[in-house]
This record gives C-alpha cells, sequence and structure tokens, in this order.
C-alpha cells in the first residue's frame, strides 16, 4: 500500500521535478510560457534575452510587464489589456521594437500638445528636418536621431533617446515634451 502510493507520486510529481520528463522538449533550465490573460508573466527559453516593460497611459491594466524577445510595442499594449477608452493609438509607434527598461506611453487623445501653443512632433515619424525645429536639436542632432531609429528598427519611448551619443538626462527633459513616440 505505501509502495502504491510512492510510486503514485512519484509519477505525479516527476514532470515538476524533471525538465523533459512530461516527455516535451523542454530544455533545463526553461521557463514555461503562461497564456497572455495571466498578467504580466515571463515567456522565454533559457538564453532568450526578454524585455521588461512600463506600459502606462490610456491602457485597462497599466503596469510592469515582462515581454518575450522581439517583442513589439502592440504587444506590450495588449499585455497591457488593450487600449483604453479615448486612446490615442496613432501617436505611437505600434511597430517599433520594445526594449529592456522601456515605458511605453499610450496617450489619450488630444494629449498630444506639449506645451502651450506648442505642436509635438512625432518622434516615430518626423524627419530630420521636422527634428531640427524642436528647441535643443540641429541638423546634426537630427541626423543622428533618424540614423538611429532607423537602425532600430522604430522608437516606442522618448526615453529611448538617452541611448543616443549626446543626448543626456537634461535634453531628454527638454525634449520630452516637445515629442511623442
Amino acid at each position: 500500500m505505501v509502495f502504491g502510493a510512492v510510486a503514485l507520486a512519484a509519477v505525479l510529481l516527476a514532470p515538476r521535478l524533471v525538465p523533459g520528463a512530461a516527455g516535451g522538449d523542454e530544455k533545463p533550465g526553461a521557463l514555461r510560457e503562461s497564456d497572455e490573460s495571466s498578467g504580466p508573466a515571463l515567456v522565454r527559453a533559457a538564453g532568450t534575452k526578454a524585455a521588461v516593460v512600463h506600459v502606462a497611459g490610456a491602457v485597462r491594466r497599466p503596469g510592469v510587464y515582462r515581454m518575450k524577445a522581439g517583442a513589439r510595442v502592440r504587444d506590450a499594449v495588449r499585455r497591457a489589456g488593450g487600449a483604453g477608452t479615448g486612446a490615442d493609438l496613432d501617436a505611437i509607434n505600434l511597430a517599433a521594437r520594445v526594449a529592456d527598461g522601456q515605458q511605453v506611453v499610450v496617450p489619450a487623445r488630444g494629449s498630444r500638445a506639449g506645451a502651450p501653443g506648442a505642436a509635438q512632433v512625432s518622434l516615430g515619424s518626423a524627419t530630420a528636418e521636422e527634428l531640427d525645429t524642436l528647441d535643443g536639436v540641429g541638423p546634426v542632432m537630427a541626423e543622428k536621431i533618424v540614423e538611429w531609429r532607423s537602425t532600430k528598427g522604430g522608437i516606442g519611448s522618448v526615453d529611448e533617446l538617452d541611448q543616443i551619443p549626446g543626448i543626456g538626462p537634461k535634453k531628454l527633459e527638454a525634449l520630452r515634451g516637445q515629442l511623442v513616440p
């Protein structure tokens, strides 16, 4: 009787204790996949780099989420429950890849205006000439931004500009009110 109970326990617990015992092709050290409705769970295999992203603004469930390697801003918005009522999804680049530590802000419609009387420029689609019109950005910096954006496959957040040589914390703060992702 005791032997039968021990054998049953071993059969039931083996898939949890021994990677690959369930007959799947799971690698040792791999994290199991969870569905998107379970919240901010990490879905990745060992050796793949995931991104931790803060999704804020006009979304249903703002928060910090772990995203699969190669995820897009669109995926991060979905993980946060999708766009909320009044979200302006045209103001952000949904196709941009997310980066670890990035904040994705989904603005509400009508919130694009920065300083009084100043229209914001879309960082994801602005030309070098449009970027050159911003305070603190000259033609050289405008070209660096466009080149960096092209190399990275887009920009999902204004915060990513701090990765460009010549843009430090002060310049980033000055640009924040003039730009939308």
